[in-house]
């Protein structure tokens, strides 16, 4: 019985996920397919000592030159189970 549960919580984590949800998601995927995104940091402490780090965030859409658009579609259908209800230049955070 036990399994059951947890193999029935499991299922519902798959399920779809409410479109506006799914719209989300996949508007920052898309803005990932358009451009790879960083992060550069520098700094000294207080013993003199530099540090520094370095964050990149390239996704294999962007590599293979996927339209964002169409991958803001397939992500939003597939999270979902529906078509978006708003297209992806809508964002008024979209630099497309």
């Amino acid at each position: 019985m036990m399994r059951f549960a947890a193999l029935a919580v499991l299922l519902a984590a798959c399920g779809p996920i409410p479109l506006a949800q799914a719209e989300r998601q996949c508007f920052e995927r898309a803005r990932l397919a358009q451009q790879p995104r960083g992060e550069l940091g520098l700094g000294v402490g207080s013993d003199g000592r530099t540090t520094a780090s370095l964050r990149l965030e390239v996704t294999s859409d962007f590599v293979t030159g996927r339209d964002p658009a169409a991958v803001y579609d397939s992500c939003v259908f597939q999270k979902s189970g529906q078509v978006p209800s708003r297209p992806l230049y809508s964002f008024p955070e979209w630099k497309g």
